[in-house]
C-alpha cells in the first residue's frame, strides 16, 4: 500500500554526485515504495536545486529502520557540536 507521505523544507547547502558538487537548497522527503532500494518501503530524501532540471536532484532511499539510524545519528552529532554554528 502507498503511503503517499511526502514533506518538502528549504536547506542552504551542497551536495555531490559524480565527482561534481552542486549546490541545493531544497530537501523532499518521503516514506514510500522506493524506486530502487531491495525494500518494500523506504525512506526516500531527494536533494534540489530550485529551477533546475529534476535530473540533477541527488536522491537517497533507505531502509525505514536505517533511516531512523542515521537520524539518530545525526543527532548525536549535532548535540556533540553544540550551538556554535
Amino acid at each position: 500500500m502507498c503511503s503517499y507521505v511526502v514533506e518538502k523544507t528549504a536547506l542552504t547547502g551542497s551536495a555531490k554526485a559524480a565527482g561534481t558538487w552542486s549546490p541545493i537548497n531544497t530537501a523532499v522527503v518521503s516514506v514510500d515504495h522506493p524506486f530502487h532500494a531491495p525494500v518494500d518501503h523506504a525512506f526516500m530524501v531527494d536533494f534540489t536545486q530550485e529551477g533546475r532540471p529534476v535530473s540533477e536532484r541527488i536522491a537517497l532511499e533507505l531502509s525505514v529502520a536505517s533511516a531512523r539510524e542515521l537520524i539518530v545519528c545525526m543527532q548525536t552529532a549535532l548535540d556533540a557540536f553544540g550551538e556554535g554554528g
